[in-house]
C-alpha cells in the first residue's frame, strides 16, 4: 500500500515519508491472535519533511507539539482484526491530525461597543423594572 496520504488539496504527504511498523495486536483475533501482526504504527517525520512549506510545518510543529518525538508524529491502530484495515485506519487517523493541524487559525474576535440605543433601552428597561417592584411593596406596619 505505498500510496501517498492526501492530507488536504495542496498538502499530499509522499508514501517515501511515511513508515510502518507492524506487531502484535491485543483483543480479539481467533486462532490467529498470537501470530498475525495485525497492529500497525504508522510514523512521519514532520520536522524534516520537504513536501511540508516551511511556514506550514511551523504551524503544525506549534500545533502538534505535545504528540512529536523528535520531531516524528506516529499514530498507532489495532481495533480491527484484519492488518490491511488497520493500516487504513492509521493512515486515516495521521491525515486528520495533520489537517487539523494544518488548519487556518480562527479569525481573532474584536470587541465591541454597545450602541447609545441599546445602553438607553437597557436604562429605561430597569427603571420601568424598578417601577413595578416600587408598586408591590406594601407600606409595612401602618
Amino acid at each position: 500500500m505505498p500510496e501517498d496520504l492526501t492530507v488536504t488539496r495542496t498538502l499530499v504527504v509522499p508514501a517515501a515519508e511515511l513508515s510502518e511498523r507492524f506487531s502484535r495486536s491485543s483483543g480479539p483475533g481467533g486462532q490467529g491472535v498470537n501470530t498475525a501482526d495485525s497492529r500497525v504504527e504508522l510514523s512521519f517525520d514532520l520536522a524534516a519533511s520537504p513536501s511540508v512549506p516551511g511556514w506550514l510545518r511551523a504551524r503544525m510543529l506549534g500545533r502538534l507539539e505535545k504528540r512529536l518525538v523528535d520531531g516524528v508524529l506516529t499514530v498507532a491502530a489495532s481495533e480491527h482484526r484484519a492488518q490491511l484495515q488497520n493500516r487504513l485506519a492509521a493512515r486515516e487517523r495521521l491525515a486528520r491530525l495533520l489537517r487539523d493541524a494544518a488548519a487556518a487559525p480562527p479569525p481573532v474576535r474584536r470587541p465591541t461597543k454597545p450602541t447609545k440605543g441599546s445602553k438607553e433601552r437597557r436604562i429605561s428597561e430597569k427603571k420601568r423594572r424598578a417601577q413595578t417592584k416600587q408598586g408591590r411593596r406594601g407600606s409595612g406596619w401602618d
